[in-house]
């Protein structure tokens, strides 16, 4: 592109060059002749008033005499009536510019200058206008240069650019060129830029989510459908599938809200529910895995109460919890339920070493962890629980007691 900008500059130049410099030419040459012309009929004109005025004063014609009044370069003839014709200078060879003058006695005067001087005078006012042309091209050459550098520098760092997003590094370079249209192209490549930038984020983040949202289901799956498979007992076998049926239904839930919450964060369906049934569920399909680990679950604390929220999204906060305490926990995990103010609040325990005290509330923050997992799950946790205006807290570190805040009846909240 810089070549091709050079070049249309240059054959810009060259063009305006050409028919301005011809056309110069040919004035300055009409010009110069002309002048010539003109100059030595003036002359002659000069010589034949001042032969005019000898002979009115009965003097002689002396070449001396006209010799002092015409230029050295020049040749004067005077041819009068009954005398010899009186020469002045050297009769030019070859082409000449010739003026004559005729006065009322019948002399005559004619006055030659060779055509030599007028084609030197042109020549060195053509060498002058080709100087100047040539000088011109030159300015041209170095602007269409500093220009077109000016232009290409630009459209490459912008191409770059546009590589590294299609590379998928999407940092903004917020660099500009003083060029509004090549400023507007940054604007826009920069604006793309944080827009993939957030994209990938959130494609980031769901897939960490997802990840550790459906390993939870999936466990519990596994662990029923390997219960089918050691039993011969046709009520245990049903029994199971059914409860197992019905973590398949919530796995589909956990992977719409995953979807949904990518979508608009923003996006919930509370609705008044039965808190005893969703913490009843949970008790009973992590209790085979803490029965595995020679350890307890229980649950206690005010029956029958209704909060309102999302079951599903209920469900993985308390998944989560009670998966955290069986990963990091020791002795019995209890669950208990209680009303204070205008809001329920489930409470989940273990008799553990708790949470340290460097990490206290940042416990709730992506990829903080205190044992070596992915910290993921109580971050996670935590905007399930916020999506539904509720909120996950720490209430004590040692040993650990986490909270689940949730609006009582259906009058606290609203979507």
């Amino acid at each position: 592109m810089r070549r091709r900008l050079i070049n249309s500059t240059l054959a810009v130049v060259l063009v305006v060059i050409a028919v301005f410099g011809i056309s110069l030419v040919l004035v300055e040459t009409r010009t110069i002749e002309n002048g010539a012309q003109e100059s030595v009929e003036s002359e002659a004109v000069r010589l034949m008033s001042i032969v005019n005025g000898r002979l009115v004063g009965g003097e002689r014609i002396a070449g001396e005499v006209l010799r002092e009044q015409i230029t050295t370069d020049r040749y004067a003839r005077v041819e009068l009536p009954g005398q010899p014709d009186v020469e002045v200078g050297e009769r030019p060879e070859g082409d000449v510019i010739e003026a004559e003058a005729t006065g009322e006695e019948g002399e005559r005067i004619v006055v030659q200058e060779s055509a030599d001087t007028v084609r030197q005078e042109i020549g060195r006012t053509v060498v002058i206008i080709l100087a100047v042309s040539l000088l011109a091209v030159l300015a041209a050459v170095l602007l269409a240069v500093r220009q077109a550098r000016r232009l290409t520098a630009p459209l490459t760092d912008l191409a770059d650019t546009a590589e590294r997003l299609g590379s998928g590094d999407p940092r903004p370079r917020h660099r500009r060129y003083g060029v509004p249209e090549l400023d507007r192209v940054a604007d826009v490549l920069d604006s793309s830029a944080e827009r993939i930038g957030r994209m990938l984020t959130a494609e980031r983040r769901l897939a960490a989510d997802a990840s550790h949202q459906l390993r939870t289901p999936l466990t519990a799956l596994s662990m029923r459908l390997e219960e089918i498979s050691a039993t011969d007992d046709p009520e245990t076998v049903k029994e199971e599938a059914a409860i197992a049926l019905g973590q398949v239904e919530r796995l589909t839930d956990v992977v719409q809200r995953l979807l949904t919450k990518s979508r608009d964060p923003r996006s919930g369906s509370a609705v008044t529910f039965d808190l005893d049934e969703v913490v009843k569920q949970q008790v009973e399909e992590w209790r085979p895995a803490y029965r595995s680990a020679g350890r307890a679950l229980v649950c206690s604390g005010k029956k029958g109460l209704r909060a309102v929220g999302t079951p599903g999204a209920v469900a993985q906060v308390l998944a989560a919890l009670i998966e955290n305490s069986l990963m990091h926990g020791a002795g019995p995990v209890a669950l208990r339920t209680r009303v204070t103010g205008n809001q329920v609040v489930v409470e989940v325990t273990d008799a553990g070493p708790g949470v340290s005290p460097d990490l206290g509330a940042r416990v709730f923050e992506r990829t903080v962890s205190g044992r070596n997992s992915t910290g993921i799950g109580l971050a996670v946790a935590r905007d399930l629980a916020e999506a539904d205006g509720g909120r996950l807290e720490l209430l004590q570190q040692r040993p650990p007691v986490f909270a689940l805040f949730l609006s009582r009846d259906g009058g606290a909240h609203q979507r």
